[in-house]
């Protein structure tokens, strides 16, 4: 494994537990206002608290949905490079260049391919 792919991994785990940890406060943060809005039985309907609950509890599911998937990122990525493809286009297999890497570890595609996902 050469240094440079040796520091991605180490990246690379660093922002795995990262994730981990995030998922599991925003899972406790969920949690609580879930209790919270139990524990209240008052009617939601006429209730001024009851949307911010609602709309909390959205914004929290939200944050966990997006940081599962950026963790699946990683774990692919991870995956890429025990695999020996990390670093490489999954379109054309072209070297991802090193700085597309350093801004975006978990990078599949070079940024001519990138461009082109995002324009669909």
């Amino acid at each position: 494994m050469s240094t440079q792919t040796a520091a991605h991994a180490a990246d690379l785990a660093r922002d795995r537990a990262d994730e981990v940890e995030r998922i599991a406060g925003l899972r406790r943060e969920f949690d609580e206002v879930v209790e919270a809005s139990e524990a209240n039985v008052a009617d939601d309907e006429h209730d001024p608290e009851g949307s911010t609950i609602a709309y909390e509890r959205t914004q929290i599911d939200a944050l966990i949905r997006q940081a599962e998937a950026h963790l699946g990122e990683i774990d692919a990525a991870l995956a890429r490079l025990a695999d020996g493809t990390y670093g490489r286009c999954e379109v054309c297999g072209d070297e991802i260049p090193a700085e597309r890497l350093e801004a975006r570890p978990t990078a599949r595609t070079c940024v001519a391919h990138a461009g082109a996902a995002s324009r669909r």
